[in-house]
């Protein structure tokens, strides 16, 4: 047996070839494990589709091996340094469109590798199904010997051999067998012998090659599941993923009696002397203010001061036009998710103290808080806190920064179909201006990207449409990102403020989720009869 017979070596369980050297690839963070590692520990204990679960982040290693690998991931971390890193490695990086197997493309590539005719089932592309591997033969005489191709190639390549040995024999005067024929040509031939000479052989190793080929393909093989066939002409970029936050949970001790040790129970007024989450917000809201969609509409507070209410922690007083307004400042966790009925809570309590609006700030706001922008007479605005606001230590507070972007809700338009299917048409974003009293809408040059979830199941957004906007021209940067050309006529699909046709929703909801160029997003729930 021939060294390229079985051209693989097992791998034990020492990894000598996956040690990091000087060559390696660069490091953003300091605890960052090889992609190396991770794709050998994920290609061995899962398959496409799989879920993947990684409770320390980092530098998004694992979620980006599993991007790569087709592998859905879920990952976690404590910090926001590290999941701002993660998300910017796999948004950025560009990952090899490997062929499924449950595609036409992947079936006439199966069929190409096992020298067969293509399949005709039809295709889904599930890739569960996996994708069209390399394989190495195992390569054995009983393999050769019950390969009953090789007589065929054998039978059709003699009707072109041995014609041109006859005629060679003739020219020389020779009586060589197919065997007996010399690899090369004696100088003293004629060149008509040494014509036939070299198509005799040209042919005699093209039918060799044939015959090593069937025998390859015929013989029992290994996958090389770290190898699967790609499109070189298509360069594939990360799926669409959400980045949720949730409240942390608190490590309890336990006595010598088998008790909860609970801190916060114990010395509620300790615990509070020492959370400083809101105070710190407070002083950045006075200083930064509010902003809205436009960088001219500005929320500048005249005052703010501390509130003695239950939700509502301060009023801060501001002008509309000439008149001086109050306004009940809600502040959500500093670690957490802001839910519908809070602000249905805070808003009664500020319609009952006589404020004349409740400003909400948070972090995150769950899907349905979306849907709440009014409770009687008190308009509810919903400002976004940046997270540079969990690094108050270290900010620099020069009232500059977009600490603290109110973004309105999507105004659209949902337009039927003939065929029962609907459309959707995004107008812009409906802002509410509180120097003035009045909700405007800001057009669709506003919006840098707005997704669509089709059958919204109130749990989790699913982006099913995608569609980018803006004047900056991201046709452009989209090409210049990716380092290759955009199918322009694809482009125009998506560069669109009205979507494709869809059907109507299960769930009798479809979501919209509107992004603007400051990175600020908002998201509404619609109803769809």
């Amino acid at each position: 047996m021939y060294g390229d017979d079985y051209p693989i070596v097992r791998i034990t369980n020492y990894w000598d070839d996956v040690r990091a050297g000087g060559f390696g690839e660069a490091k953003i963070y300091v605890v960052q494990t090889a992609a190396d590692v991770i794709q050998r520990c994920m290609l061995m204990c899962t398959d496409p589709g799989d879920l993947v679960l990684d409770p320390t982040c980092g530098s998004g290693t694992t979620a980006t091996v599993a991007e790569q690998w087709g592998r859905r991931w879920i990952t976690i971390d404590t910090s926001r340094v590290a999941l701002a890193l993660a998300r910017a490695r796999i948004m950025g990086a560009r990952y090899p469109f490997y062929l499924l197997a449950d595609s036409r493309e992947g079936q006439l590539k199966e069929a190409e590798v096992t020298r067969t005719a293509p399949s005709a089932q039809p295709v889904q592309g599930n890739i569960r199904h996996g994708f069209v591997y390399e394989r190495v033969p195992h390569i054995t005489l009983r393999s050769i010997a019950n390969n009953a191709e090789i007589d065929v190639i054998w039978e059709q390549w003699q009707t072109k051999l041995e014609p041109l040995r006859e005629r060679l024999n003739a020219t020389l005067k020779k009586a060589w067998q197919e065997w007996e024929i010399p690899r090369e040509a004696d100088a003293q031939w004629p060149n008509e012998a040494k014509q036939l000479h070299a198509e005799w052989w040209q042919a005699r190793l093209a039918r060799q090659q044939e015959i090593d080929k069937s025998i390859s393909a015929k013989a029992e093989f290994e996958y090389l599941y770290d190898k699967p066939h790609d499109d070189k002409k298509k360069v594939r970029v990360a799926g669409p993923f959400t980045v949720e936050s949730l409240s942390p949970h608190r490590m309890l001790g336990v006595d010598e009696n088998d008790e909860l040790i609970d801190g916060v129970r114990e010395n509620p007024a300790e615990y509070s002397a020492r959370q400083s989450f809101p105070q710190m917000v407070l002083e950045n809201l006075k200083t930064a203010g509010v902003q809205q969609a436009h960088k001219e509409d500005r929320i500048s507070f005249i005052t703010l001061v501390p509130w003695p209410g239950g939700l509502v922690c301060a009023e801060g007083r501001y002008l509309e036009g000439e008149v001086e307004k109050r306004a009940a400042i809600f502040i959500g966790p500093e670690f957490g998710t802001v839910q519908r009925a809070d602000l249905v809570a805070a808003a009664r309590e500020a319609g009952e103290a006589g404020f004349d609006a409740l400003i909400a700030c948070a972090f995150n706001y769950e899907a349905h808080a979306t849907e709440f922008s009014k409770l009687g007479r008190i308009p509810v605005l919903k400002a976004r806190m940046n997270a540079d606001l969990h690094m108050a230590e270290d900010l620099k507070n020069t009232g500059k920064g977009n600490l603290f972007v109110i973004f309105g809700e999507p105004d659209i338009t949902l337009l039927p179909e003939a065929d029962g299917r609907v459309r959707v048409k995004v107008n812009g974003v409906d802002v509410f201006k509180p120097q003035t009293g009045e909700v405007v809408s800001d057009g669709a040059d506003g919006i840098a990207c707005w997704f669509i979830d089709t059958d919204y199941n109130e749990e989790s957004f699913f982006v099913r449409h995608a569609y980018f906007l803006g004047a900056n021209d991201p046709y452009s940067a989209l090409k210049t990102t990716l380092k290759s050309e955009v199918n322009a006529e694809a482009w125009e699909t998506l560069n669109s403020d009205t979507s494709r046709a869809f059907d109507k929703p299960k769930s009798g909801r479809i979501a919209v989720k509107v992004i603007n160029h400051l990175g600020d997003e908002v998201m509404k729930v619609f109803r769809v009869s």
